[in-house]
């Protein structure tokens, strides 16, 4: 019998922001001219993504006054350092995190003392004791759980996560695994106008997202993984930790980078998924020319990828919790039957691929 997500619960903090708003703002931060203001408009337009989450509601405004979290002036400084940032995502985790675990547990016939192992993943923030202890001691789990932290691997985190969780199933039958995602990207604002900023800018939002994995006939049956390094493109997805939060490195060229992996190692993915026959994908959307990219290299339409584009608008990308944002999808919404291949991307250049079954 295989292992299944039985359930999946996300939830995002404040209202949504116009990606609009927020490009008003980094206009304002970045002090454009008006060619680089036409730039950053046109870069905008282009990512399909239509609204963000924050839990840093300055992003709404373009008056420094209205600021709660940046200095309340034009130069942003002093810009806050990641000791700041830090702080705040501590402050803000648990109440996301929160919400997700009850939108998930709400569905199923099981409370949070049922739970028998946490993996808590994030690539935004860390502290500890961590923020799965200060769930444990607020929301009833039990005292014995298991716990593991999977940290900075970025967009591809959430596959370990349910890869580790398939594990423990597999070793005790009766486990019940909760993944907890949080990743509040937009805390780690940078303000040098550079073509990395610019792009990170762009595409990022914050989120929380709760999974169930446990040895139940319901849900998304877990059948097999990949994981695969394309070395060509460690230097052009990165993030290091800096003076003034995480620092991303993203490349233009990723999506060109992504394709040209693919394609080389396609007759490998036949082989092992029998990709050719698979109609439904949920494929990490981290941006607008990713989609459209692996589209292409697997020769499949938007219709069979819908709920990834849909996340996108919606969302942006919320680093490791946005493929539970499109499961989410696979799961609760009308979508055919069968196998879906999902897929994540993150720094290495790094592909996790995950095969489920609804």
């Amino acid at each position: 019998m295989n292992n299944h997500i039985v359930s999946i619960g996300t939830a995002n903090p404040g209202k949504p922001i116009l990606q609009s708003q927020i490009g008003a703002f980094m206009k304002m931060a970045h002090n454009l001219d008006s060619q680089e203001a036409r730039k950053l408009n046109f870069v905008y337009r282009q990512t399909g993504i239509e609204n963000r989450y924050s839990v840093i509601e300055d992003f709404m405004y373009e008056d420094p006054e209205e600021f709660n979290f940046f200095p309340s002036n034009a130069t942003l400084e002093p810009f806050p350092g990641t000791k700041q940032r830090m702080g705040l995502f501590e402050k803000s985790g648990f109440g996301l995190a929160k919400v997700a675990i009850l939108d998930c547990l709400k569905k199923t016939s099981y409370q949070a003392s049922d739970i028998t192992h946490m993996i808590l993943v994030s690539c935004t923030g860390m502290f500890a004791p961590g923020l799965e202890l200060e769930i444990m001691h607020a929301m009833g789990f039990r005292k014995d759980v298991e716990r593991y932290a999977i940290h900075f691997m970025g967009c591809y985190a959430a596959f370990n996560g349910i890869k580790l969780a398939d594990r423990i199933c597999d070793s005790d039958p009766k486990a019940k695994v909760l993944i907890l995602s949080v990743e509040l990207c937009t805390i780690h604002f940078q303000k040098d106008y550079n073509e990395d900023n610019l792009l990170a800018n762009a595409l990022f939002g914050d989120g929380a997202a709760a999974a169930l994995v446990m040895r139940e006939e319901v849900g998304l049956s877990i059948k097999k993984f990949h994981s695969r390094i394309f070395k060509e493109g460690e230097k052009d997805m990165a993030w290091s930790i800096g003076d003034f939060g995480f620092e991303m490195r993203l490349s233009k060229y990723v999506p060109e980078l992504l394709s040209k992996g693919l394609f080389e190692i396609n007759d490998y993915l036949e082989e092992i998924f029998q990709l050719s026959k698979i109609r439904n994908f949920a494929i990490h959307p981290g941006g607008k020319q990713i989609l459209q990219k692996v589209e292409e290299v697997f020769g499949i339409e938007k219709s069979q990828n819908l709920p990834s584009h849909e996340i996108l608008k919606n969302f942006g990308n919320m680093s490791s919790a946005t493929i539970l944002f499109v499961l989410k999808k696979w799961l609760t919404e009308t979508q055919p039957p069968g196998d879906i291949l999902a897929m994540g991307f993150g720094p290495g250049l790094t592909l996790e691929t995950l095969l489920l079954e609804k």
